[in-house]
């Protein structure tokens, strides 16, 4: 039931995909928010009630309906309901408008769109970027966001608690996002709690992601970039998807000194002659034909990950 969930829900995001406006989505971030004006008061236990009580109430609701569904043995409702719960909280289409414009804006020489596309998608600065820094932030947004998106919410799809786990998972991404990364509330302590939960709700999720874009990519360079480099980044979670998913595609994401890579290293840079090869991220420059590289890349991961489920459908059916 869990593998026929997941594609059901997925089959109906690609025919309805759910806006990221959507009234669902806004009023959780409308929780948040109020969660934040009410607990804030400059400490980090405010921050761990507030995240505990959110979670809390959503997740709750969300367990229950799925307990009294397999109580009652309906197994249609049951299935009804991990579908529409996976379909809220997977994002596979939620922006990838964005990507697509940027890849076709790219390939008909339209820099100046596809900088105005990625601004509205990043919120980043992008006058008088070029089409490799384009490329670049585009392929990391990607990467970063289908991990968040997808690949989490499957694997805490498969926990006991599938629905309720799915539903941690997305808004604890979100909780870790809202109360740290705003002006407002960065390096305050209320949002510590938060940020830190997610590190190790992700932590196995991030690690299975990394492997199965080796997995359906370069594998080797995969692997030596995630395991020399990764752990360079100011966000280790962020630093092994980017090195793990460049590696894979044999393109250089940026430097491993910055939270989202920046810079480019390139030849031109002065570079400590003591400095071996392996101080240099292995791959090439991003450009165009990266955009595409990580559509195939994303979709063959998707691929391997409905595979895994499958088989593993397969097994319990039998046993």
């Amino acid at each position: 039931m869990t593998f026929l969930s997941i594609l059901c829900a997925l089959l109906i995001e690609q025919l309805k995909p759910l806006r990221a406006d959507n009234p669902i989505y806004a009023e959780i971030k409308s929780l948040a928010l109020r969660m934040e004006t009410w607990f804030n008061a400059g400490h980090a236990n405010h921050g761990r009630m507030g995240w505990f009580l959110m979670m809390g109430m959503l997740m709750v609701p969300a367990a229950g309906v799925h307990w009294v569904l397999r109580y009652y043995n309906l197994t249609l409702g049951v299935f009804v309901w991990n579908v529409l719960i996976v379909y809220l909280t997977l994002g596979f289409r939620h922006y990838s408008h964005y990507f697509t414009s940027i890849q076709l804006a790219l390939s008909a020489g339209d820099e100046a769109q596809a900088r105005v596309l990625l601004a509205e998608w990043t919120r980043l600065d992008t006058v008088g970027m070029e089409t490799t820094e384009i490329s670049r932030i585009a392929v990391e947004k990607a990467l970063i966001t289908t991990h968040r998106n997808v690949f989490g919410v499957f694997f805490w799809f498969l926990m006991p608690l599938g629905p309720a786990c799915a539903v941690m998972y997305r808004v604890a991404e979100y909780l870790a996002r809202a109360w740290n990364e705003p002006e407002h509330m960065r390096n305050e302590a209320f949002g510590q709690f938060a940020a830190r939960a997610f590190y190790w709700i992700d932590w196995i999720p991030v690690r299975l992601t990394a492997v199965a874009f080796a997995v359906v990519g370069n594998f080797e360079d995969a692997i030596y970039a995630w395991r020399n480099f990764a752990h360079r980044w100011q966000d280790e979670a962020i630093g092994i998807i980017l090195t793990a998913g460049g590696g894979a595609m044999g393109v250089r994401l940026g430097t491993p000194a910055e939270t989202a890579a920046r810079v480019l290293v390139t030849p031109d840079m002065a570079v400590d002659e003591s400095d071996s090869e392996g101080d240099v991220l292995p791959g090439d420059e991003p450009g165009t034909r990266a955009l595409q590289s990580t559509v195939g890349l994303v979709w063959r991961a998707l691929l391997l990950w409905m595979l895994l489920l499958l088989l593993m459908s397969g097994a319990m059916f039998l046993g």
